[in-house]
């Protein structure tokens, strides 16, 4: 069982100074083994994992825009909407059932994994998460996911193109 003071466990990481991480905005970290994006947006941190569920795109350079009222993160590789604060996919669509079908914001459930942010004296700390259980963007923290990532970085360095 985790020890708690001040909001920050003993499964906490340092990240640094609050001040230089609302400068830098957006931050690449790896915690423990987990590659982690580190935002700062609107007075509020976030932290996920850095890449997105769906194809393992980098998150770093997303765009963060409102979908039915939630905060979220574009990925630039294919523009898949993921919640800020919960790592919740969201997708538009209609109902093709009904009479006149309106498009509306749907959720695909927890597809990427959100890690708990602290502030405690001037500094920013972040808690792993413990969600049991496999959220998608694990896949990209593993082996195999690293392995995946790593050949598709060869791949676009090889061809001159940058995704």
């Amino acid at each position: 069982m985790a020890t708690e003071e001040n909001g920050v466990s003993d499964r906490s990481f340092l990240l640094g100074k609050k001040t230089d991480l609302i400068e830098a905005k957006r931050t690449n970290v790896t915690v423990g083994e987990r590659d982690l994006i580190i935002i700062h947006h609107q007075g509020t941190f976030y932290a996920m994992d850095q890449h997105c569920y769906h194809a393992g795109g980098s998150l770093l350079n997303g765009d963060i825009e409102e979908f039915d009222s939630k905060l979220c993160i574009v990925c630039p590789k294919h523009k898949y909407k993921i919640s800020l604060e919960e790592g919740e996919g969201l997708y538009k669509a209609s109902n093709p059932r009904e009479k006149n079908p309106q498009p509306r914001w749907y959720s695909k459930g927890i597809k990427q994994r959100v890690h708990k942010v602290t502030e405690v004296d001037g500094n920013i700390f972040v808690t792993l998460s413990e969600v049991p259980g496999w959220i998608e963007s694990d896949y990209y923290q593993t082996e195999k996911g690293r392995e995946e990532l790593k050949k598709a970085q060869d791949s676009d360095t090889a061809d001159g193109s940058k995704c």
